[in-house]
């Protein structure tokens, strides 16, 4: 069974990576606009890959006995500067969700709650992938400056990203 504070702790952290979901969705629409299907790629396994992370907690708190509660979800910025505006806001978001998971830990951890925090020791592991992910695109970015030619080498470089369906837990 989980505690209330998991519980609520839980209910906190799926509306962040719903939220993280919308957020790459708003990016992913303004990769379209500018045509840089790439892009629009790797915005697109980001969706699901945060829609996954969200429905790994969600069914996680439905094991533990605990109640799903799902939480207004905010409205996320829509235009950028730049690929580039939009990479670093994005390794800045992910750094803010991997902050939330310590969180949510320390929160099993006063709870002694063993199963969540080995629950949870996977979604810390796949944050240190996804900074790196990030970081690796952003320096891309950066090396690539207002070089438009190496920037559609790096959008056809992109486009072969895909999806796969992580093992939760």
């Amino acid at each position: 069974m989980i505690t209330a504070k998991m519980e609520k702790a839980f209910n906190e952290q799926i509306n962040k990576e719903l939220y993280s979901a919308y957020l790459y969705l708003s990016m992913q629409a303004y990769f379209e606009r500018l045509n840089l299907t790439g892009f629009v790629n790797w915005m697109s396994v980001q969706v699901q890959e945060e829609n996954a992370h969200a429905m790994g907690m969600y069914n996680y708190v439905n094991e533990r006995g605990g109640k799903v509660e799902l939480l207004a979800i905010d409205k996320p910025q829509t235009d950028w500067e730049s690929p580039l505006d939009v990479f670093r806001h994005v390794l800045e978001h992910e750094e803010y969700v991997t902050s939330r998971i310590n969180a949510l830990m320390d929160v099993a951890d006063e709870e002694k709650d063993r199963a969540a925090l080995s629950f949870l020791d996977w979604y810390l592991k796949e944050q240190v992938e996804e900074e790196s992910n990030v970081g690796g695109v952003l320096a891309k970015l950066e090396l690539i400056g207002d070089d438009k030619h190496a920037l559609l080498l790096l959008d056809k470089d992109l486009a072969t990203r895909t999806f796969v369906a992580p093992v939760i837990g």
